[in-house]
């Protein structure tokens, strides 16, 4: 089991720039432990933005962020990092962090869930 806080929501003007922090605790010494982003715009589903292995280097990323977001994670801080560039207003959403150790990367079947944090992006 593991608990998650979130951090480094706020706002920003579209083309700027925001990071994202998840801390983590619990099990975290799993090889089986994956990381994930997602973000939520009112009105819309819950939708992937990007997952990381806690022991390995493989990313993946959502089509509406790849080449603008970074996912990243600090083991000795017990922390994943959400890199946000180039943001638009549509990237406006309450992102959240979340694990689970079933190798779910893109779907939200995650079994941990943070409590979000606001990122609004004016035009």
């Amino acid at each position: 089991q593991v608990q998650l806080v979130e951090s480094g929501g706020g706002l920003v003007q579209a083309g700027g720039s925001l990071r994202l922090s998840c801390g983590v605790s619990g099990r975290t010494f799993s090889n089986y432990l994956i990381m994930g982003w997602f973000r939520r715009a009112p009105g819309k589903e819950r939708e992937f933005v990007a997952a990381i292995k806690w022991s390995g280097d493989n990313t993946y990323y959502g089509d509406s962020v790849k080449g603008r977001f970074t996912i990243s994670r600090d083991n000795a801080k017990n922390t994943v990092y959400l890199q946000m560039n180039s943001l638009k207003p549509e990237d406006t959403a309450v992102y959240y962090c979340a694990a689970n150790y079933r190798g779910h990367y893109s779907t939200t079947d995650y079994d941990y869930w943070g409590q979000g944090t606001q990122v609004t992006v004016s035009s």
